[in-house]
């Protein structure tokens, strides 16, 4: 398909163009102020479907703008067979959106919901790449702020311009930033004693030497706490185990918190270093040097901050005390930690807006979120 302005959108094919594809993005935003390039493994991992456990239940397309032989922009377009389970239209998704040109977004825009509608999709939502597991939103406040693992960056422009093509915002998506040190640890100061009030509560961190056991026990937590809640795609064991296997290199104990009420387990928080700490001046393809140099940093544990990828609470101990206090709980074993782990910034996110609560808990060590994704939405005629 073409534009007046010569700009034409070709379905991704072959490995060749898979590689553009991944790679664009620190082409495109090189020397822009505020991006950092992710490492090209890690995006590969995220998208190529030979890698990505997403291909496991759901299939989808990736397309590339060009310009005169450049290619300018690339869209994915997604399905995935479990949200084709849940209740309400057929809902396919766009993501890995990525252009300095607005007139890009549409014609990107355009293919991704040609391709879904020709799959009798009635709904499309992003960018999620690939699902809400993976990255999630479009950057529309926070370019400027350090970058964080797991969080797409994206020109100011993007947002615009997406709903310029016809879409709305359907919800924001927040990050706070939580400073490590006595100060943040006055403002969550808990009540003397609460635990003990509380019940029988213990905190307990990653056995290594049974992985694949918490792994599991991390997942059927957080499934059970964000059921039914907006967009969210239950994890499969190999995306949990898959997640782990490929963080055990810089994973600690203290990084998993597990709280068990009388024996049983009953809110969880993974915590995962930040790579851009000790990559983000390589670029995405470092030299052999700096390979060198990343394997030293990673070996040393030279991080400085880290991020809350997955919290959750089970619904059992929803309209109860617990179900108050068990994040509060888990922060606060955080922080404790955090005398044993070299991180003096956490982030938590991503934070649905409409999730009082867990905002309310957050804003009282962070008062504002530091980052805002945004997810859009348009129903396909």
């Amino acid at each position: 398909m073409s534009s007046p302005i010569q700009i034409t959108v070709s379905p991704v094919s072959g490995y060749r163009h898979l590689s553009t594809f991944i790679k664009l993005p620190r082409r495109l935003y090189d020397g822009l102020p505020g991006y950092v390039p992710p490492l090209d493994m890690e995006e590969r991992d995220l998208l190529s479907p030979r890698k990505s456990a997403f291909y496991d239940h759901g299939f989808g397309c990736y397309f590339l703008a060009w310009r005169n032989g450049v290619p300018v922009g690339r869209i994915s377009a997604q399905i995935d067979a479990l949200v084709l389970q849940q209740p309400g239209p057929r809902t396919g998704f766009f993501g890995a959106l990525d252009t300095v040109d607005p007139e890009c977004v549409a014609p990107l825009l355009h293919a991704a919901e040609t391709w879904l509608k020709t799959r009798q999709i009635e709904r499309i939502r992003g960018p999620w790449s690939l699902n809400s597991n993976g990255q999630s939103g479009l950057m529309v406040e926070g370019q400027n702020e350090a970058p964080m693992i797991g969080t797409p960056w994206h020109p100011a422009m993007l947002g615009d311009a997406v709903e310029k093509a016809g879409y709305a915002r359907a919800i924001d998506l927040l990050s706070y930033r939580m400073e490590t040190g006595p100060a943040a640890e006055q403002a969550n100061q808990l009540p003397p004693r609460l635990r003990d009030r509380m019940g029988n509560i213990r905190m307990r961190g990653l056995r290594m030497d049974h992985i694949n056991e918490d792994a599991e026990i991390l997942r059927d937590i957080y499934n059970d706490a964000w059921a039914d809640t907006w967009g969210n795609v239950p994890l499969t064991q190999r995306e949990v185990q898959g997640l782990l296997k490929a963080l055990k290199p810089i994973l600690r104990s203290e990084q998993y918190v597990l709280a068990e009420v009388d024996g049983e387990p009953a809110a969880i928080a993974l915590v995962v270093p930040n790579m851009f700490d000790v990559a983000g001046d390589l670029g995405g393809a470092p030299s052999p040097l700096g390979w060198l140099q990343l394997g030293t940093r990673v070996a040393r544990h030279e991080f400085t901050s880290a991020r809350v990828v997955l919290l959750g609470v089970r619904k059992k101990y929803l309209g109860t005390a617990l179900r108050a206090m068990l994040p509060a709980l888990i922060i606060d074993e955080l922080m404790r930690r955090g005398h044993a782990l070299p991180y003096r910034r956490i982030e938590l996110g991503w934070v649905l807006e409409s999730h009082e609560g867990l905002r309310a808990l957050i804003e009282r060590i962070a008062p504002k979120p530091y980052k805002r994704h945004r997810m859009y939405e348009k129903l396909l005629a």
